[in-house]
């Protein structure tokens, strides 16, 4: 009897798909087999109503599921089956996408909650709808014996609800109950319930390490002043800011919550979630300086049992050294956490690979951090890549992440951190091996950054030469670029646009340090249309984490050196700068749009001694700006903006801070001067971007770079370019942690040219 093969590929394995399949074959009274495979999910059916039932399988598919294609071809049976079976996982390898870790579900959260003493209070509840899937992954297919969960053997329930179809934990892997499942315990070790005692000790002003889904997490009261400010000491975190977890209604307490960022922050990723202060207050010391604070809500049952014994809002950054990967082993932490925390609390299912908690803005929509509930989520590769390469991509120093491309798909794997530290490093091999087992992928194409210092370029190279495999190296601020455009869909023949591109640094093609770009270009290449008219970075490094010398250097630039000297003598030798930089000495010339950031706030007074992490000196700049008189700070700003020539590439900054240093002269609030200056960049930058658009050059303009994670400066350059098409990024992090995607994407488009 003839019936149907049916292929069903995308995100359909450990989210339910099997017995949703199950339960619509019952209902069109379809006969034949379900299972899953390397590819996804594979059906054999036969009945008189398989046009509903596969209509159905992408119109009625379970919430965790992401469906790429249902694929169908006739299949003859040599015997009609009797009924509808889930058929045992067949093959080994990967072309199927794996779920990310997904929140508790409504169901779960009223188990735990409720009068059944299987799961009443049990921290390891969980359904084909939420629960770990990646963090406990060892292999695919996606089975119980390839997770974590393996070693802890089902009791007679939980065997009875995995092998009912009709249960909603038929095939949840991680399925288990207080009986046969992962246990909670507290050391030191103390009587009573472990989560009621963590929750004491909270409320003590205590710190708490909790083992978390991709890592621990240091924990303490988030309303505890001296807490707060004892967890940064000992973590030797000066100012960034600290995650915070809270209910929905705790955080409506403290912060605007808005109906998309409801929508973000009960998302099943979770993300940590950045609002705007609002309402009651929090200690100044979880955010110094900042007018927004990062909220997530419990992701795991432990989590929601914390918070409901608790009752208050928690800071629940990660357990680490600051600029170290996150600790994920028992041991592991009990060495590396000991002196930032008074207790630990515990639990015996291993984390297969550590995965950071992601951060995120719902307006407008961003990726600042892509992590857990995130990856290994795929996005599909746009129209004309459909027959490229297998490629790997490596990424930058800063913010590494790793991309993978496979089947039409690209794999933006997690973030990683700062490869500058031996441990981050570590975890970035351990990352590039473990994608490429579970994944199944064997590259053609390894793509680079062009900077050959950089550690990933390093290793990238040197696996292509050990393999034998092509290498395409890929400038820093074109991969920016390719991004954004991979991110939106842009066809590989849609044509040039124009991309503004704002960052720290960026090797370019020239030799120098770019990081504030205009550039013209598609996947295969680009030109250099304009850029900020370059400064010395006065210390190489040194200029990064010391706003002052940017200022310095900025200030001399304008004829202004007397402002330098009254201003900035105090934070080091002025004199000294000059002398260094008028040698050439470690003084490279850079456009860097970061370091303009910085040299603005250094004259604003913010952090211009030196920025304790990363982008601080922007962030306060941001934060301060968002303070002002904005209509008023906004013509400010138009009047400091002189329309540059569109033909010269050159964008000066001289008169900038002859403007600041007049606003500094007739007592202009700093917050108004602060938004002008935000004003002023999307301005020049608009104008050229504007230009190439109305020469018919670009189609479009895309905005990419880690400056565009700042909400108000992405803001005002979209009105800048009201009524130009624009591209911006919204699912992948518009910072290095989205480079490793445009890199692949360049390495694809060039060997599909060369073809």
């Amino acid at each position: 009897m003839r019936g149907q093969r049916v292929r069903v590929r995308g995100q359909v394995q450990g989210v339910g798909f099997r017995p949703f399949v199950w339960q619509l074959a019952r209902r069109f009274d379809i006969r034949g087999t379900v299972l899953n495979d390397p590819e996804g999910v594979l059906i054999h059916a036969v009945g008189a109503q398989l046009d509903g039932f596969m209509a159905a399988l992408s119109a009625e598919a379970p919430p965790l599921a992401r469906i790429d294609a249902v694929e169908s071809a006739e299949h003859a049976f040599a015997e009609i089956p009797e009924g509808f079976e889930i058929a045992a996982s067949e093959g080994s390898g990967a072309e199927t996408r794996v779920t990310p870790d997904a929140a508790t579900c409504p169901d779960c959260l009223a188990d735990i909650r409720g009068e059944n003493p299987r799961r009443r209070g049990y921290a390891f509840t969980n359904c084909t709808h939420c629960g770990p899937r990646f963090t406990i992954l060892r292999g695919l297919p996606y089975d119980r014996a390839r997770t974590t969960m393996a070693p802890f053997k089902m009791c007679a329930d939980c065997a009875r609800e995995y092998a009912d179809p009709a249960d909603r934990r038929f095939h949840a892997q991680p399925v288990a109950c207080a009986v046969c499942g992962p246990r909670v315990w507290i050391e030191p070790e103390a009587t009573g319930d472990p989560i009621a005692v963590a929750a004491d000790l909270l409320r003590m002003g205590k710190i708490v390490a909790i083992k978390a889904l991709g890592g621990f997490h240091l924990a303490c009261d988030a309303t505890d002043a001296v807490a707060v400010e004892t967890l940064r000491q000992r973590k030797n975190r000066p100012a960034k800011p600290f995650a915070l977890m809270g209910t929905l209604e705790m955080i409506r307490r403290y912060s605007r919550v808005s109906e998309a960022e409801q929508t973000l922050l009960e998302d099943p990723a979770a993300p940590i979630v950045l609002l705007g202060k609002a309402g009651a207050s929090l200690p100044e010391g979880l955010a110094p300086g900042q007018g927004t604070l990062g909220w997530m809500l419990p992701s795991t049952p432990l989590h929601h049992l914390l918070m409901d014994a608790v009752d208050r809002p928690l800071v629940m950054t990660s357990g680490n050294l600051s600029g170290e990967p996150q600790v994920i082993g028992n041991d592991e932490a009990r060495v590396a956490l000991a002196e930032f925390t008074d207790a630990f609390l515990m639990h015996d299912r291993d984390i297969a690979r550590r995965l950071d908690d992601s951060v995120e803005r719902a307006d407008p929509p961003m990726v600042l951090r892509r992590a857990r509930g995130r990856v290994p989520g795929t996005l599909p590769l746009p129209e004309g890549f459909g027959d490229t390469a297998q490629v790997v991509a490596y990424g930058g120093q800063m913010k590494s992440a790793i991309c993978l491309v496979k089947n039409g798909q690209a794999l933006l794997g997690h973030h990683l951190g700062e490869l500058d530290e031996a441990l981050t490093y570590d975890a970035f091999l351990q990352a590039d091996a473990d994608y490429a087992a579970l994944f199944d992928h064997a590259p053609g194409i390894v793509a680079v950054d062009a900077h050959p210092e950089f550690r990933a370029t390093r290793h990238g190279t040197d696996r292509a030469m050990a393999e034998g495999l092509a290498l395409v190296e890929v400038q820093h601020h074109h991969a920016h670029l390719a991004a954004c455009l991979a991110e939106n869909g842009w066809p590989l023949q849609g044509g040039k646009v124009a991309g503004i591109i704002l960052d720290g640094l960026g090797l370019g093609s020239d030799g120098t340090i770019w990081g504030g770009e205009m550039l013209l270009g598609d996947y295969r290449g680009f030109s250099r249309e304009g850029w900020l008219r370059p400064a010395p970075l006065i210390g190489g490094d040194r200029a990064s984490g010391q706003p002052w010398r940017n200022t310095v250097a900025r200030l001399d630039q304008a004829g202004l050196g007397q402002w330098a000297e009254a201003r900035m003598g105090d934070f080091g030798p002025v004199e000294q700068l000059r002398q260094a930089a008028a040698s050439g000495i470690n003084t490279p010339l850079s456009s860097s749009a970061g370091r303009l950031f910085d040299a603005v706030a250094g004259w604003l007074g913010l952090c211009p001694d030196r920025q304790s992490y990363e982008g601080e000196a922007a962030m306060r700049l941001e934060a301060l700006a968002l303070t002002a008189d904005r209509a008023r700070a906004a013509r400010l700003g138009r009047g400091w903006v002189a329309a540059p020539d569109a033909d010269g590439p050159d964008i000066p900054t001289d008169a900038l801070f002859q403007n600041l240093v007049e606003a500094g002269s007739q007592d202009l609030p700093p917050a108004e001067c602060a938004y002008a200056f935000h004003v002023w960049l999307a301005a020049v930058f608009a104008h050229k971007a504007r230009a190439l658009v109305a020469a018919g050059a670009a189609r479009a303009v895309v905005l990419s770079g880690g400056c565009f994670q700042n909400a108000l400066l992405l803001d005002l350059t979209c009105r800048a370019l009201d009524g130009v098409p624009v591209l911006t990024h919204r699912k992948t992090p518009a910072n290095d942690g989205g480079l490793a995607l445009g890199q692949a994407a360049v390495a694809a488009a060039q060997s599909l040219s060369q073809r």
